[in-house]
């Protein structure tokens, strides 16, 4: 499972932006429209870096559609319209013999891009892969993947370059009564955020109306000349 952070890492170099702190939520199979939104957003090259290949539109549709939310977990950050900037996928093997192995896959979309949401993403897979027993996580990625490798080595991964691909592997310490509590808190955490945002853009919303509504009264009171 590749990764893609940054389209232009074989490219220029962007300007570095201020980190933010973002509130991350667990997805489930209700939000499989939302996911393939965002991967279907991706250009060309974020495709290529997120999938290995320059997945086309049917072939993310499929990936999206065979998304086992029994056995993995997706994770997303929602900006403050609700649209999905980020997304990370903690698959589990589908080999019983290595139920202590899970992939980590990450996307953001280039709006959302230089404030670290890749990372965070990462910590948080990271917390819940330890939760599940998980012992073993690791990444494939394109070698020229550079900000993907590059958190997890900071992450203390072990990176290992095969031409133009690469592994990173990281040993996770097992689960606490702190890390499931820290769980527990942050998706509570993120459910009340999602409903913070859900009634702000129905407030938002409902004011537009009202305006499309003022403004229909005052152009029919000028057409009657009222």
């Amino acid at each position: 499972m590749a990764s893609t952070l940054e389209s232009d890492v074989v490219q220029s170099k962007p300007k570095a932006r201020r980190p933010w702190w973002a509130v991350i939520r667990s997805l489930s199979a209700r939000h499989r429209e939302r996911i393939a939104g965002h991967l279907l957003a991706l250009d060309p090259q974020d495709r290529y870096l997120r999938f290995g290949y320059a997945a086309n539109d049917a072939q993310i549709r499929s990936y999206v559609d065979k998304l086992d939310f029994e056995r993995d977990v997706v994770f997303g950050i929602y900006n403050w319209r609700l649209k999905l900037v980020a997304m990370a996928h903690l698959a589990h093997s589908v080999d019983r013999s290595y139920d202590a192995c899970a992939e980590f896959g990450v996307s953001v979309l280039p709006s959302a891009r230089g404030h670290g949401y890749g990372g965070q993403l990462f910590a948080r897979a990271m917390l819940h892969a330890r939760n599940a027993g998980v012992q073993l996580m690791f990444i494939h990625a394109l070698s020229e993947n550079k900000i993907m490798l590059g958190i997890a080595r900071k992450a203390g991964a072990t990176v290992e370059y095969d031409g133009s691909e690469a592994q990173a592997y990281l040993r996770l310490p097992a689960a606490t009564f702190e890390t499931q509590v820290a769980e527990l808190l942050e998706e509570q955490l993120a459910q009340a955020d999602y409903r913070l945002k859900m009634q702000a853009r129905q407030f938002w919303n409902l004011l537009s109306d009202l305006q499309d509504v003022r403004r229909g009264v005052r152009e029919g009171r000028h057409r009657t000349g009222s």
